[in-house]
């Protein structure tokens, strides 16, 4: 149960924004439909001050890589096959010809690059790393501040992770700054899904098959860019999965410098709807939903564990000043270790998938770089409570317990609740 004893302003005015529909968010702004494409935004909030007498010394982080290229070639393929046999036969409309050639021009641009991170994912790291800095300049300055840096051993990764720490040695460079990349570390710092998980997840194969062809609709879409109905209106073509082929292909544009717009070859419900089943896969595939047996975010309880046994060592060491522990992956981590520590609604089981969005929503978790921070603070008075607040994506996210301090919570009693959660999990595999 979440009580708050007091809302503070800041907590006020997220409440406002997320009053915003995300129908309403994706109409205003169609980037946020590309889930986990989108490219991260730079946070706009202000953080709330320390409680009195109160600094942070310490921060447990885990992000994910920035901006990167399609991973398959099959990714850019499928959406470019199809339109390369349809301009051999003649049957492409003007828009369809315009549509080609951005196509034509982007593609050579992937040779090699397939899974890498781009130039703008760099940009990101530099950014959340310098504003790292900033936001917390405690946790950082001095000799003795120590920060250890661990990546999954996927290059994207490795990447940003370098750039995020070049950030934190120009700000200090005395900072003891160690890295390490090591299949060791997989068990933690990538998902891992037990038998049962591999089990609960079977359910998303059937839902999804239903939600897939609810909301997509291809009609509209096909005779702008064809100018032959029966070219593409059969079973051999397989007009939805063209169509969310092209969306993804278009999605993941704004990954990159060379980038192309093409959002215009689609209405604004058909963004909308092709957002929904994307945000409805991820939900079952690694969320609490109730239809995957509410287990699925349980795949980062090594994580968890691994993060609050660091954040134990820190605590009992005597030696130990001020620093971070920062890890490094994807977003399959991120999204359910967002749901396992309950930031915000991210923790929610929803009965009614045709109104997920009206209770959780994707891109508020996983855009590309998207990153959970766990920053500690203690105070000079003796015996004073340690204390802890959560940023997803940098900005300021509700914990699941109690508090009147939000968005300060007792460490101790957090400690305690994420333990006691873990290990009813682990008594019930």
């Amino acid at each position: 149960m979440r009580k708050f004893f007091f809302l503070s302003s800041f907590l006020v005015a997220a409440l406002s924004v997320s009053a915003q529909t995300a129908k309403e968010e994706i109409y205003a702004d169609v980037l946020k439909a590309a889930s986990n494409y989108m490219a991260y935004q730079v946070p706009t909030q202000s953080l709330t001050k320390a409680p009195k007498g109160y600094e942070p010394f310490y921060m447990s982080h885990y992000g994910r890589h920035g901006s990167r290229w399609l991973i398959n070639e099959s990714e850019y393929t499928n959406a470019l096959r199809p339109m390369r046999r349809a301009k051999e036969e003649g049957k492409l409309t003007p828009l369809g010809e315009e549509a080609l050639a951005k196509l034509e021009r982007f593609y050579p641009c992937t040779r090699d690059r397939l899974g890498e991170l781009s130039d703008i994912g760099e940009q990101q790291h530099h950014g959340i790393g310098k504003r790292m800095t900033q936001n917390f300049p405690e946790i950082f300055s001095g000799k003795e501040a120590q920060v250890d840096a661990r990546s999954t051993v996927v290059i994207r990764c490795i990447l940003s992770m370098t750039a995020e720490c070049e950030e934190l040695t120009a700000f200090n460079p005395k900072l003891k700054m160690h890295n390490d990349v090591s299949e060791s570390f997989q068990y933690y710092l990538n998902h891992d899904f037990s038998q049962r998980l591999r089990d609960a997840r079977r359910n998303r194969g059937a839902i999804m098959d239903h939600y897939r062809r609810l909301y997509t609709h291809p009609e509209r879409f096909c005779r702008s860019l064809f100018n032959d109905e029966s070219f593409w209106n059969d079973e051999d073509f397989r007009p939805r999965s063209f169509m969310r082929a092209m969306a993804a292909v278009v999605a993941n544009m704004q990954s990159h410098g060379c980038g192309e717009d093409m959002w215009d070859l689609f209405t604004k419900e058909e963004i909308y709807d092709l957002w929904k089943i994307v945000n409805i896969d991820w939900y079952l595939g690694y969320g609490a939903a109730p239809q995957t047996g509410s287990i699925m975010q349980f795949n980062q309880a090594n994580l968890l564990r691994n993060m609050i046994e660091t954040t134990d060592t820190v605590m009992a060491s005597k030696t130990y000043k001020n620093g971070a522990a920062l890890r490094f992956g994807h977003e399959v981590c991120v999204m359910p270790l967002a749901c396992l520590l309950e930031l915000d609604s991210c923790g929610r089981k929803v009965q009614d998938l045709d109104h997920l969005e009206d209770q959780w929503v994707n891109y508020r978790i996983y855009p590309m770089a998207c990153n959970i921070q766990l920053v500690y603070y203690r105070s000079k008075k003796k015996d004073a409570p340690i204390l802890v607040k959560a940023l997803l994506n940098e900005k300021e996210a509700t914990l699941p317990i109690e508090t009147n301090q939000y968005p300060y919570y007792k460490w101790d009693d957090l400690r305690a609740y994420y333990l006691k959660k873990l290990e009813e999990f682990e008594k019930s595999e």
